[in-house]
């Protein structure tokens, strides 16, 4: 199914030049990956300590986006700058998770979402990413099928978070998003169980 991150390639070859100069200043995409995981986490506590200043959710959207370029950034730096490890790989996967949790919650701090809907979508995106992993241990590699993948859930909360900022008042019926959003990342799951079994099977 369709999902964001097939434009992958595209933002890569923008920021490519970055990545390069990362790693003639001597970094390593281990620490652009730990950044991107701390950068992820303030921004949520501040969101979760002053839930009444609305201005703050302004900062989702630029941590999301931040976040995508330096994802994207610490995976070239691994691979075409000879900087894969599996300490790498350990931390990539449980940065997202850790990131996706620290991001989500701070909205059941918000009317009209309910806690058990955030938190139902905050478990279910760590099924779906959890599910992308597992194809590498079948032998299908990581899977990354849609339709609610890691940059469409970015897109999603990042829109919510500016709506919030801006003020809006939303309607009692907008807290069957999160709840929504968990159905499309048990979807997401499944397809990507289904597609890493494929991989595995051909």
């Amino acid at each position: 199914m369709p999902t964001l991150y097939s434009i992958k390639p595209a933002f890569q070859n923008l920021l490519r030049p970055l990545a390069a100069g990362l790693v003639s200043a001597g970094a390593t995409a281990n620490q652009v990956t730990i950044a991107a995981t701390i950068i992820s986490v303030v921004a949520g506590a501040l969101i979760a300590f002053f839930p009444q200043n609305t201005l703050l959710f302004w900062l989702l959207p630029l941590v999301l986006f931040v976040r995508m370029a330096l994802n994207a950034i610490d995976g070239m730096m691994a691979r075409e700058f000879g900087q894969a490890s599996k300490l790498g790989a350990y931390l990539n996967e449980l940065g997202d998770i850790v990131s996706d949790v620290a991001l989500i919650l701070p909205f059941a701090l918000v009317a009209p979402f309910a806690t058990a809907g955030v938190v139902a979508f905050a478990v279910t995106a760590m099924i779906a990413e959890y599910a992308g992993v597992l194809g590498v241990m079948t032998g299908g590699g990581r899977g990354y099928a849609g339709p609610f993948g890691k940059s469409d859930r970015a897109l999603a909360l990042g829109i919510i978070a500016a709506l919030i900022g801006s003020g809006v008042i939303l309607p009692s019926w907008f807290g069957w998003v999160f709840p929504l959003m968990a159905v499309l990342s048990v979807v997401t799951a499944v397809n990507r169980v289904r597609a890493g079994l494929r991989r595995a099977n051909s």
